[in-house]
């Protein structure tokens, strides 16, 4: 009980201040007794203890920013004599926390104050959880002395038990803060001492094997660096030995990137670009990353031809010959290449090859179905012009960076390919094909076709600007040919800023005469056949081109003679056949099978499609040019009680809005046309095209489907050699269409003879070649009375017809 009571007695010391320091109970300092507040401390303690047992006690209390702790340690002089350096100095032991009271009188200069002793004890045996904690701060501490080398230390912290002193010895770790200190000073509890103390040393260890890290990462950088300095500086004493072996100068050498800009042939734009970045690259180091980006933009400068021109050829006669040699057909981008070089030729007589910046370019639009030779005229326009040819695929393409580049910043960043297609031509007027210009696509990387937009404007491309180079390239002296095969697939912007020409495919003849002269004589070296070998006569060639194959092309026309050649090559290696064999029409159905396509006027009555009534034959333009598009209509039985219109066939909306203006038209006027019109009140009408799988739309088979169903009702059958295109209107006026020539070309590739066209549409005839129209009867009609009249054949009473003839009347006074 006295030990207790003593514990808590008021306590009067000299204070002995300590400036941003802190020291904790159980911590020996040494302090210099050169510090006028401490002398006075240690000579008023001494002074006290002379009438006291034991050693002078003094109160070490941190002073932080001339403010004092609450809490300070009774500390003990343990001696006083002279520091290491020769000063004098006293060295005193912490013992307990003591709580500041008031200040009080006493020996000496030394400010004295009053006292308690804080109780830090910890009940004894110490609860699990605290066992654990003083287990991790001895592990911590354990690790942290491994780490600074202090092996000595280690055993002694190891045998520290009490939970306070076990905190208190934080007081020697040099990475605490004064404020850290503090708290721990200040924190009377053991447990929630030592639990302090125990997170500020995981949060040093933390911090110390991040900075470790660091450090080892910048040791390993530097050491690389340092690697790859000495064997650059090996690799150029290397090669300043080769050059002296090899007698070359100094100024020689490939990386001296000013040399080669100022002897560069370049537009003097690009040439202050390009010395600005050689300044740039003077500048960086040879680690930075930006030295690598600059070296790659000069190099694609440099390989750019950027006063390279080739010299056209204008002989206009001549290159007339070449593209007549090359390609049947396709008279309307002949003559506009061949205007092309004319006017091209009296500019340069003139001396107008440059007006206002601009040279005279040309961009071309070839818009036809597949197979008639889009892409393989623009090597043949390059041919005839004496320029160099490049392709440039767009189909898929929907990064709008594809056209205009990349910006430098980016990894791996690449010239657009424009600018790859002038640089792989190796001139700056060459002949770019701009290939499947329709299947260009757009999404979240941009639209490649807005990017387009500059290219293919005459007005702007003579100063195009690409992300990557960033100066100005002209463009305006290169030939652009786009290809497409849909002209809806062109946004409207960029196809007003192209020359439209449209191949709207070949007529027989000019199958026969590419088969003959440029297909045969490719698909023979193919199959390793000499011309001697194999015949084909025009006779077989005909029946490829208008039994085997039905297509505005002739790709699938090569594709069959391929396969022809290759039957004979097989026969005669297998000893089947002797060479050389003349390949005749009997002898086809042999080697490749039957014909896939009859035209209607050579199969038999039953087996036509316009056999019953109710059936008409159309003419459509697709994808892939014109072609033949049937028309079944039909009446449901009046006991099923269905009424109404019916249309299948995967129509579009204008169609379906057409088959109503028909039905509407016949109902109105049926009574005039003498038809039974009580049939369409009464009962559903059903109106169907077949491949019902092809989306199909427009205003033109109006007038088809109107004699569909007026063949319906009046048990008519329509004439088999008879087809027809038109928009038709509730008053029975043919209104115009689209597509004449692909439609007409179409019904002559299906045999059909006769065609019936709007009147309005007759201008477009000069286009359709001279022998299809020989061989087709066009009619050019206004109402839809006058195609009645010339696609009903006469009424009979033969059998088929849904509605007797007898309740029809007299045929239709048209």
């Amino acid at each position: 009980m006295a030990a207790e009571s003593d514990a808590f007695t008021p306590l009067t010391l000299p204070v002995l201040p300590l400036d941003d320091e802190v020291v904790l109970p159980g911590m020996v300092v040494p302090l210099d007794l050169s510090d006028t507040e401490v002398r006075a401390a240690v000579e008023a303690a001494q002074a006290a203890a002379g009438s006291e047992p034991g050693k002078p006690r003094v109160l070490l209390v941190p002073r932080v920013d001339g403010t004092y702790a609450t809490t300070g340690v009774l500390g003990t002089v343990e001696q006083v004599g002279r520091l290491a350096d020769g000063d004098p100095g006293a060295l005193i032991r912490g013992r307990d926390r003591v709580k500041i009271g008031a200040g009080t009188t006493g020996p000496g200069a030394a400010l004295w104050v009053e006292g308690t002793r804080v109780d830090d004890t910890v009940p004894d045996p110490l609860p699990g959880q605290v066992t654990e904690l003083v287990k991790e701060y001895k592990a911590l501490a354990t690790a942290w002395l491994r780490k600074r080398g202090a092996w000595q230390v280690v055993d002694r912290v190891q045998a520290i038990d009490d939970v306070s002193a076990l905190a208190d010895n934080s007081g020697y770790s040099p990475f605490l803060t004064t404020e850290q200190k503090l708290r721990l000073l200040e924190t009377a509890e053991p447990v929630a001492r030592l639990r302090l103390a125990t997170q500020q040393l995981r949060d040093h260890l933390a911090e110390q094997d991040v900075a470790e890290t660091i450090a080892k990462d910048v040791q390993e950088g530097v050491d690389k660096q340092q690697r790859e300095f000495l064997l650059r500086r090996q690799l150029e004493a290397v090669r300043k030995e080769l050059r002296e072996i090899n007698g070359e100068q100094e100024g020689e050498e490939s990386d001296d990137y000013r040399a080669r800009v100022e002897a560069a042939d370049l537009p003097e734009k690009v040439r202050e670009a390009a010395l600005k970045e050689v300044d740039k690259l003077e500048r960086a180091s040879d680690q930075s990353p930006e030295g690598s980006w600059i070296r790659t933009w000069l190099d694609t400068v440099l390989e750019l031809p950027w006063t390279v021109r080739t010299e056209d050829a204008y002989d206009i006669r001549g290159a007339r010959a070449v593209l007549d040699a090359e390609h049947a057909g396709l008279d309307d981008v002949k003559e506009r290449i061949t205007e092309y070089l004319a006017v091209r030729k009296r500019r340069v007589d003139r001396g107008l090859g440059v007006v206002g910046g601009r040279r005279g370019g040309a961009v071309l639009a070839l818009v036809g179905p597949p197979g008639v030779g889009k892409t393989s005229l623009g090597e043949s326009v390059a041919h005839a012009m004496g320029r160099k040819f490049v392709r440039v695929a767009l189909g898929g393409v929907r990064d709008e960076a594809e056209i205009r580049g990349h910006r430098r910043t980016y990894v791996g960043a690449l010239p657009g390919r424009i600018v790859r297609a002038v640089k792989e031509a190796g001139s700056m007027n060459p002949v770019v094909l701009l290939d499947e210009i329709d299947k260009v696509g757009s999404d979240f990387r941009g639209d490649p076709a807005a990017a387009l937009l500059e290219v293919l404007d005459p007005a702007q491309n003579h100063t195009f600007r690409d992300h990557y180079l960033e100066v100005e390239l002209d463009l305006s002296d290169v030939v652009f040919l786009a290809t497409a095969n849909v002209l809806d697939a062109i946004p409207e912007a960029l196809l007003d800023r192209m020359e439209l020409v449209r191949l709207d495919g070949y007529t027989e003849d000019e199958k026969i005469v590419i088969a003959r002269d440029h297909l045969l004589p490719r698909q023979l070296e193919r199959a390793g056949l000499d011309k001697d070998e194999v015949t084909v006569d025009e006779g077989a060639l005909r029946k490829l081109a208008g039994e085997y194959t039905r297509e505005a092309g002739v790709r699938t026309l090569e594709r069959s003679i391929a396969r022809l050649l290759r039957k004979v090559a097989a026969q005669h290696e297998l000893g089947e056949r002797e060479l050389p064999f003349t390949v005749t029409d009997d002898g086809l159905r042999a080697l490749i099978g039957r014909p896939h396509h009859v035209p209607e006027s050579a199969q038999e009555p039953a087996e036509r499609r316009t056999s019953v009534p109710g059936v008409a034959t159309g003419l459509a333009v697709t994808g892939a040019g014109g072609d033949v598009l049937y028309v079944e209509a039909s009446l449901a039985d009046p006991e099923t009680g269905a009424s109404g219109l019916t249309l299948t066939g995967q129509l579009g909306d204008v169609m379906k809005e057409s088959a109503r203006i028909a039905l509407s038209f016949l109902r109105s006027r049926g009574a005039e046309l003498e038809l039974p019109v009580a049939d369409l009140k009464d009962r559903g009408v059903h109106i169907h095209f077949p491949a019902g799988a092809v989306p199909k739309d427009g205003p033109s088979a109006g007038i088809t489907m109107t004699t569909a169903l007026a063949s319906l009702l009046s048990g008519r059958l329509v004439r088999t050699d008879v087809a027809m295109t038109g928009e038709v209107s509730l008053t029975g006026r043919v209104l115009p269409i689209g597509g004449v020539k692909q439609k007409l070309l179409a019904a002559h590739r299906a045999g059909i003879t006769t065609v019936i066209i709007p009147k309005r549409n007759e201008p477009d005839l000069d286009d359709v070649p001279a022998e299809v129209l020989d061989k087709l009867d066009v009619h050019a009609v206004t109402d839809v009375r006058q195609v009645l009249e010339l696609a009903l054949a006469p009424a009979t009473n033969g059998v088929g017809s849904e509605v007797p003839v007898a309740a029809v009347g007299a045929p239709p006074r048209l």
